[in-house]
C-alpha cells in the first residue's frame, strides 16, 4: 500500500514511546514516503532518541506533551503497564481530533478513551515482531467515532510492516495477540526444539542449527507463496508409510495440537488480564 491521498503522507505522527515496534513502524513509514520531518517520539531514553533521530530523521523529545502537538494521529506504542499513567499525563496535551492507535497488548480502546478522554477516537491494533523486517501480521479494530479516514490512516501504518486485517469484535483482539502477536516465539521455539532434535540424533550444533532455521524459512516461503491451505501442502510432503508420517504420528500422540491450542488459549487470558491489572 502507497502512501493515500489525506493518508499518513500528509499527517503529522507522533510515537509515545521509541523502542523496537515505534523503530519497526517508523522505518516502515519513512520506506513508503512519509517524510521524517512529519514524524516526531516522545522517548525518555537518551540512545534510542539518537538513533532515531540518526537513521530516520524525525524528532525526538524527552517532553511527550512537545511530541503529540498538534499532532494528527498519535501511536501508543508503550508497554501495557504504563499506558494508564502516560496517557493521563499526554490527555491535556493531544489535539480535539486526534486519532490515536495503540499498540498495547490487552489494553482496550475504552481503557484508552477513558484516561484521554471519552470522545477520541482510537484505532487498536496488534502486531508482532516480524514487523522488524517488514514481515509482521497485525490485527485492528476501530472504536467508536472512526471514519473511514481513520482506518485507512491506521491500515496504512500497520500496512508498512507487513500484512493486517480488521477485527469487527473487540474481544477477539485478545486472541490475535494470542495467535500472531505471540505467535513467533512458538516458532522461535520449534526452532530450539527442531535443532536440539537433530543434535540429539547426531547431527553437529551448527549442521542441525542451519537445518532447523532453513526447513522453517522454506516452509513459511512455501506458505506465502503457494495459494493452498497448510493442511494440504502437509498432506503433499506425508508419504503413507514414510518417515514423516511417522513422525506426524508421534507428535499427534504427544498431543501436539492440543498443546499449542492450550498455549494460544493461555495467552489470550493473560491478555484479559493485562486489560484488568492495567485499571490498578
Amino acid at each position: 500500500m502507497q502512501p493515500t491521498p489525506n493518508g499518513l503522507a500528509d499527517a503529522t505522527l507522533s510515537f509515545i514511546g521509541g523502542g523496537n515496534m515505534a523503530r519497526a513502524l517508523i522505518g516502515g513509514l519513512r520506506r513508503r514516503g512519509v517524510p521524517g520531518t512529519s514524524i516526531r517520539v516522545g522517548e525518555p531514553g537518551d540512545e534510542l532518541r539518537a538513533a532515531l533521530v540518526r537513521d530516520f530523521g524525525v524528532h525526538a523529545t524527552a517532553d511527550n506533551l512537545e511530541a503529540v502537538r498538534e499532532a494528527e494521529v498519535v501511536v501508543l506504542a508503550v508497554k501495557p503497564q504504563v499506558m494508564r499513567p502516560v496517557l493521563t499525563a499526554l490527555a491535556p496535551g493531544l489535539g480535539e481530533h486526534s486519532l490515536l492507535v495503540s499498540v498495547a497488548a490487552g489494553i482496550t480502546t475504552a481503557q484508552v478513551r477513558n484516561w484521554a478522554g471519552s470522545g477520541r477516537r482510537v484505532v487498536r491494533v496488534m502486531p508482532n515482531t516480524p514487523a522488524l523486517v517488514g514481515r509482521g501480521a497485525s490485527g485492528l479494530f476501530a472504536g467508536p467515532g472512526c471514519t473511514e479516514r481513520d482506518r485507512a490512516r491506521a491500515e496504512e501504518l500497520l500496512a508498512a510492516v507487513g500484512v493486517c486485517a480488521w477485527i469487527d469484535d473487540e474481544a477477539l483482539m485478545d486472541a490475535v495477540t494470542a495467535l500472531s502477536g505471540s505467535g513467533p516465539a512458538y516458532v522461535f521455539l520449534l526452532a530450539e526444539a527442531m535443532q536440539a532434535a537433530g543434535e540429539a540424533e547426531g547431527l553437529p550444533r551448527e549442521v542441525a542449527r542451519l537445518l532447523a532455521r532453513h526447513t522453517l524459512i522454506g516452509a513459511a516461503a512455501m506458505l506465502d507463496q503457494q495459494d493452498e491451505e497448510a493442511a494440504e501442502l502437509r498432506r503433499r510432503v506425508t508419504s503413507p508409510g514414510g518417515t514423516t508420517q511417522a513422525a506426524l504420528e508421534a507428535l499427534r500422540e504427544g498431543g501436539f495440537e492440543a498443546l499449542l491450542a492450550r498455549a494460544v488459549h493461555a495467552a489470550r487470558q493473560r491478555g484479559v488480564e493485562l486489560a484488568h491489572a492495567a485499571e490498578g
